[in-house]
């Protein structure tokens, strides 16, 4: 009996509106259409409300910071609010001690207090509330009073930002919740040591969005316009886990290839001065809603992805995002567990000389070839994930509260 009509709160690190679609969100999309679902956006931090006060994201949720009664901002499924609290302390500056947790629980106190509101005010009953990523607030629900208590693991903890005090904070959240969900096997069986209730859902992809760019009838993206074919593409975040190394050594060992970056540059990673062939383009953030005309453009779509220490606890979005549109794929092997998923569709490189390779055999592309890419994609959609997710937090309620399970 798969999960219905359910109450779900879910905290999350992403905002709602970030430039790239997020897992987070789109689960919380998927489990609105038929659940009621109430996202907590990320807390803007006071520094955050000085810094951003010109931009578009601070407009939209400027009238709802400081009123309980107006703090919802209502998206276009009636099923699906975005809560937003009022602005929070500045405190990952400080360091680890006793201090910083002090103020930790200060700024739990003040989101746990405008949560509790809207529940009280939106007459919500029992509820499940899912931690999406959101380590830094890491014993939230035990101010709240959720049936059931969620960790949902995205991603390991790596930038220094993060560790200064999420790997301590995480490990809390970890312990203290009823269930966990991760989206890769590494990171799933690292959680398992610290909470044996512990489960790998892996990301998926909006296949309906990414198929557009099969339509004949749509254009190509026009950020792409006067570069020259073919074009090796890659859509998404420009930052730590790129193999910078590796992809100096493609754009210089293939000339004859336009290579072609965009998503949101992180400018610690990537400096202007870095890219200056002429076969390079960094062209920036686009809104999501462009990704298949962008997609359509590429000629192989790629993930060039480091292997190290900690990408076996990646399983990217892009993956089935780009199947779906149909585009040949090439990465780099840095993980593992991606074969298991994705058979024989995509080549998994250990260096760049074998990615050269894999780019002119990509290039040989056949109808044959990208029809069992879609089949892949097909059997990796947000659909079947919202399906498993729903149906492990059906199950936990029942173990939890030993509920007996009805007839369908």
């Amino acid at each position: 009996m798969s999960l219905k009509n359910q109450n779900i709160i879910i905290f999350s690190q992403m905002q709602f509106d970030g430039r790239l679609e997020s897992t987070n969100y789109t689960m919380a999309k998927h489990l609105a259409q038929d659940n009621y679902v109430y996202y907590i956006d990320r807390p803007y931090t006071w520094r955050d409300y000085f810094q951003f006060r010109n931009t578009p994201g601070f407009r939209a949720r400027r009238p709802h910071f400081f009123s309980p009664k107006n703090c919802i901002i209502q998206t276009d499924n009636p099923n699906l609010k975005i809560i937003i609290t009022p602005p929070v302390q500045s405190i990952n500056v400080l360091p680890e001690s006793k201090l910083y947790r002090l103020a930790l629980k200060i700024n739990e106190l003040i989101v746990g207090s405008r949560i509790k509101k809207v529940i009280k005010n939106l007459n919500i009953g029992n509820y499940i509330y899912i931690n999406s990523y959101n380590f830094s607030f890491p014993t939230l629900h035990k101010l709240l009073n959720p049936e059931l208590t969620v960790y949902h693991c995205v991603d390991p903890i790596i930038e220094p930002y993060q560790t200064k005090h999420g790997l301590i904070s995480e490990d809390i959240l970890v312990k203290s919740v009823d269930v966990i969900i991760s989206t890769s096997k590494e990171l799933c069986n690292r959680k398992a040591r610290l909470n044996k209730n512990s489960y790998f859902i892996p990301n998926a992809a909006n296949i309906s969005h990414s198929q557009k760019a099969l339509n004949p009838e749509l254009p190509e993206a026009e950020i792409l316009n006067g570069i020259k074919k073919p074009v090796i593409g890659y859509f998404g975040a420009i930052e730590r886990r790129i193999d910078y190394e590796l992809v100096k050594k493609l754009i210089a060992a293939n000339p004859d290839k336009s290579f072609v970056f965009i998503g949101p540059v992180d400018s610690y990673y990537l400096k202007d001065e870095d890219y200056k062939a002429p076969n390079v383009y960094i062209k920036g953030a686009v809104p999501y809603e462009l990704m298949p005309s962008v997609l359509k453009g590429f000629d192989v779509a790629i993930i060039p992805f480091k292997k190290d220490e900690v990408s076996n606890n990646i399983f990217p979005l892009k993956l089935f995002e780009y199947l779906g549109s149909g585009r040949p794929v090439v990465s780099t092997d840095f993980n593992s567990d991606l074969k298991d998923f994705t058979f024989d569709t995509v080549s998994y490189c250990k260096n760049a000389s074998e990615f050269t390779e894999a780019l002119n055999i990509s290039l040989q592309d056949t109808c044959e070839l990208q029809q069992k890419r879609l089949a892949i994609a097909a059997d990796n959609t947000w659909e079947h994930r919202i399906i498993e997710i729903k149906d492990l937090l059906e199950a936990n309620l029942d173990k939890k509260y030993d509920r007996k399970i009805m007839p369908a």
